[in-house]
């Protein structure tokens, strides 16, 4: 009989907690009374696949590396419609699968995602540096990102339909695929339920690394968010970089170091930006993020063209102005001439004018497949 459930255990020197583990599992699917299938993905060294295979999971050997490659690989082999993921560690309670599978048999939810920080935790379960930090502040900035609305964005219990976890363009081989899922589930819009579930000391010593984890799910967001790490920055810069130009050239005229400064920023964020434009119009060229009004004018056909336009108008007004003052400077019989506000404009108009045709050259190569 075809399964209706999937449970995949991703496992690494667990023979300890796996042996404890799985009857565990068994038992509870049991009482459901639904079909199952239980696959072990593993990358032992251990007696742990001899152990789980004994025990009636199906293992399949990671040939891969990481959290992510591990769940890749056995989702790969799942014929169940639900999906379950777990640690197999002793630290998630068997006994929560019910409730996590629960909104998928009502049709309440598309992907249920446990919660420990509003379940029930064993004292010493989770580090400090987690619970009240890491945890917290990593989940704090996805949802502000990606609006997923969660308080766990790192809980490892899930449960998701195998027809909707298709549709989901999953490719971290790391501990950051955790943040990657939810991002993906959010984008797309799917139903995510959260439900608080028990969490346990496990059994045998963590593999986590707090800080390289951690890092590696804030990366993600921050590449997943280019409007946030590019585009927000960068029209800040330029504010601030026009505003200390325009406050030196016509109110305060001897703050040269201060309009040296805005020219500064200004040169800078033309080039995050162009930087943030470029990663949106890829992203939505390869179909890892849908087309913004930003993106569709930026593919057009005409951007080169426009570009190039833009970027030269800009770079002879710096050398019109170049020349102008080479001409006082020669009528002045090359002696001393003080137009450093001048020649900082002449350097800031023909340095963005370059940097223009650049990125106009450099963003209509992503378009060159698509050209007709």
């Amino acid at each position: 009989m075809k399964p209706e459930v999937t449970v995949v255990l991703p496992t690494r020197n667990e023979e300890r907690a796996i042996s404890i583990m799985l009857p565990r599992i068994r038992g509870v699917l049991e009482r459901l009374e639904v079909p199952y299938e239980i696959i072990v993905v593993d990358k032992s060294v251990d007696k742990t696949p001899e152990i789980a295979e004994q025990l009636g999971a199906k293992v399949i050997k990671q040939e891969g590396i990481g959290y992510g490659d591990a769940y890749l690989t056995g989702f790969k082999h799942a014929d169940g419609k639900f999906i379950i993921m777990m640690d197999p560690d002793g630290s998630y309670d068997p006994e929560d699968i019910p409730n996590i599978l629960k909104p998928l048999l009502e049709g309440e939810a598309d992907f249920v995602i446990g919660t420990r920080l509003r379940g029930k935790m064993d004292k010493g379960a989770m580090p400090w540096l987690h619970k009240y930090i890491g945890n917290p502040l990593l989940t704090k900035i996805l949802n502000i990102l990606f609006k997923a609305g969660i308080s766990d964005a790192h809980c490892g219990m899930r449960a998701i339909r195998k027809d909707v976890l298709d549709q989901l363009p999953l490719k971290c081989r790391g501990m950051e695929f955790a943040s990657e899922m939810v991002i993906e589930a959010a984008k797309k819009n799917l139903r995510i339920v959260e439900v608080p579930i028990r969490y346990h000391q496990r059994i045998g010593e963590s593999k986590l690394s707090s800080f390289k984890d951690g890092w590696r799910h804030l990366r993600l967001m921050l590449l997943y968010s280019p409007s946030h790490l590019f585009l927000f920055p960068g029209i800040l810069l330029l504010g601030m970089g026009l505003l200390l130009m325009g406050y030196t050239y016509f109110i305060n005229p001897e703050r040269l170091h201060t309009m040296i400064l805005g020219s500064a920023l200004t040169l800078l964020s033309v080039q995050i930006l162009s930087f943030g434009i470029s990663a949106k119009v890829y992203a939505a060229k390869e179909g890892l993020d849908e087309p913004t009004r930003l993106t569709n004018f930026f593919m057009r056909y005409s951007i080169l063209e426009e570009g190039l336009l833009v970027g030269g108008i800009m770079f002879i007004i710096g050398i019109m102005l170049g020349v102008h003052i080479f001409l006082q400077w020669q009528n002045a019989g090359y002696g001393a001439l003080f137009k450093l506000k001048e020649a900082i404009l002449v350097l800031t108009f023909t340095t963005i004018g370059i940097q223009v045709m650049f990125f106009a050259f450099f963003v209509s190569i992503y378009l060159l497949k698509g050209d007709d």
